[in-house]
């Protein structure tokens, strides 16, 4: 029986090679390629493009007329209808069944186009759950003890005196939108070190976390304000003008879910204006990311910018993997139970 074929948009083969899959690594985005080539030789083909450019991708997927059963994505490479078309067609040896996601979220992926097209969609909700809630933690500590502005100025051999004290931990208040397991986690940390915490949920959450009555009540009684939400139609936008101008004087607001949940020339306009109560924000996911990196953040003092980096350590980038790698074989194989798939 001829092997299943796998395209690895951004990532090396790992735990998919013991599920018996005709693998190819697309080495673009590896960083040592020889030592790639070197590691995987015998065991799967290889290809180089830029799985980002969309043309570069359809041609990749109708090269020689052969298709993929399955594409396998860590970056979040975009799969747009386009792709989806070229990738389901009759013409090709082998039609794609499966898109896998090595992470959180499927934002990335124009699900009403893979449904159309019979494309199942699955990823690896949770898998990063520990290394997130820990960056948004890490993300907290630096601005309340304003340690961004101070490492700037001792590099520059000025020694910056507090304009006034900071504020221990303890004396703060943690509003987490998204009571999912990544919020939870970071609920779990935040009150272990003396927060008081309270959380916005669509479900009722599985730990006993205080809820506010709404995103506005959360909002205008919260010192920091963080986000764990997927990107949807519903959450698009969600934290604009209007809701950045609720928040209490000297508020911080953190952002390692989507880019597109908050408005990015808002935040940046808030954060321009000394008078507005926001003083700071820490960010790590973009409307625009990888090559189409931009925002109007770029150059403020008090926005602490990251590359959508939170859930990349090395439990968290493993289980991802392992998790993903079994979801594309079972469903690959039909046999679907257990397997986080996401419709629209």
């Amino acid at each position: 029986m001829e092997r299943a074929r796998v395209l690895l948009l951004d990532a090396a083969p790992g735990e998919l090679l013991g599920h018996g899959l005709a693998v190819t690594l697309n080495l673009q985005r590896v960083t040592d390629r020889a030592g790639a080539r070197t590691a995987w030789a015998g065991r799967v083909d290889f290809t180089d493009f830029d799985a980002f450019d969309e043309p570069a991708l359809l041609a990749e997927t109708v090269r020689d007329g052969l298709g993929y059963h399955a594409v396998k994505s860590r970056a979040g490479v975009p799969l747009r209808a386009a792709f989806l078309t070229a990738a389901t067609d009759a013409k090709l040896a082998n039609r794609l069944r499966v898109v896998g996601r090595a992470g959180a979220g499927t934002d990335h992926v124009e699900l009403a186009a893979a449904a159309r097209h019979g494309v199942a969609v699955t990823h690896t909700p949770g898998s990063n759950a520990n290394a997130v809630a820990e960056f948004a933690l890490a993300q907290l500590l630096a601005l309340t003890r304003d340690l961004p502005a101070h490492n700037e100025a001792a590099h520059r051999g000025r020694w910056r005196a507090p304009v006034a004290p900071a504020v221990e931990l303890s004396e703060l208040t943690l509003g987490i939108v998204g009571l999912g397991r990544i919020g939870l986690a970071l609920a779990e940390r935040a009150t272990a070190l003396g927060m008081e915490v309270q959380g916005l949920s669509r479900r009722p959450p599985e730990a006993s976390v205080p809820r506010a009555r709404s995103l506005t009540a959360l909002l205008a009684t919260s010192d920091v304000v963080s986000l764990h939400l997927p990107l949807t139609s519903q959450t698009r936008g969600m934290v604009g003008r209007a809701e950045l101008a609720l928040m209490r004087p000297g508020s911080v607001l953190l952002n390692t879910a989507r880019g597109g949940i908050v408005d990015e020339q808002a935040l940046a306009d808030a954060l321009r204006d000394p008078a507005h109560p926001l003083a700071a924000a820490a960010i790590d996911t973009f409307e625009h990311e990888h090559e189409a990196f931009a925002s109007p953040l770029f150059g403020l003092p008090n926005a602490l910018l990251t590359p959508h980096v939170a859930g990349m350590t090395r439990n968290a980038m493993a289980t991802a993997a392992l998790r993903c790698a079994d979801h594309i074989a079972a469903l690959l194989a039909n046999r679907p139970d257990g397997v986080p798939v996401v419709t629209m």
